[in-house]
């Protein structure tokens, strides 16, 4: 199996042997079973949920005080093809994968920043901490990156319907992915005479009636960001 990695060196002819040892230390990971001694804290990534665009930083939680390599992964396992970077902390070596994007800072505690993330940079993580003595322990995490919801279009099949007779469709038309519908100011109650469709994009009222008259208006969201549309008035005649 062929393994890339590069350390952030100034070029030596020491180069070949360090990339001989990080070769070494990923096939080790590989293939060996990850233990450590049981502890009340357990190794993890801290999730988090980012903006596309934005800076991101990847922690771990419970990481143990005596780490000497701090190696990640993009996916779920220490796949050496998925391997990003791996730092050594006493020495404050850092080597690059196959799976490092440029974007990348590890720093001496192993925290990883992503600057400007992309959506590719979304999913699962793994990381391994070499200890004293051989032994290891691996966490995961997962990274959730959104697009921003800059705006939320609300569209009326009609803007004036007559009392007990006509339908009106309204829909919400943006990329977040949660919609939430507004009456007047306040949270719309649906009737029975409603029903939302389409992902809580649509909003249907069959028949239309006199209270159904008003300002609408609807809310598009992810767990990052958020928008709200224009205001629309549906007016309600009578024949």
């Amino acid at each position: 199996m062929e393994q890339s990695a590069d350390i952030m060196d100034s070029p030596s002819a020491g180069t070949c042997r360090k990339f001989v040892l990080w070769h070494g230390l990923l096939l080790t990971v590989s293939l060996v079973t990850f233990w450590s001694p049981p502890t009340s804290a357990q190794l993890a990534i801290v999730s988090t949920a980012a903006a596309e665009g934005a800076d991101v930083l990847l922690r771990m939680r419970d990481k143990p005080p005596n780490a000497n390599i701090i190696i990640w992964y993009k996916g779920r396992g220490a796949n050496p093809n998925r391997y990003i970077a791996a730092i050594v902390t006493y020495k404050k070596e850092l080597g690059k994968g196959p799976e490092f994007s440029g974007r990348e800072i590890i720093d001496n505690e192993g925290s990883r920043l992503i600057k400007k993330v992309t959506l590719k940079h979304a999913g699962y993580y793994t990381v391994v901490v070499h200890l004293q003595n051989r032994i290891k322990e691996i966490g995961f995490g997962r990274l959730r990156v959104f697009e921003p919801v800059i705006m939320a279009i609300l569209v009326a099949s009609n803007t004036t319907a007559t009392k007990n007779k006509d339908a009106v469709v309204l829909t919400c038309y943006t990329k977040g992915i949660s919609i939430q519908w507004f009456f007047n100011g306040m949270n719309l109650r649906l009737t029975e005479r409603m029903k939302l469709s389409w992902q809580s994009r649509t909003l249907t009222i069959n028949p239309v009636r006199r209270e159904d008259a008003g300002n609408y208006q609807c809310e598009a969201s992810n767990p990052i960001t958020f928008a709200y549309s224009v205001p629309l008035q549906l007016n309600v005649k009578y024949e």
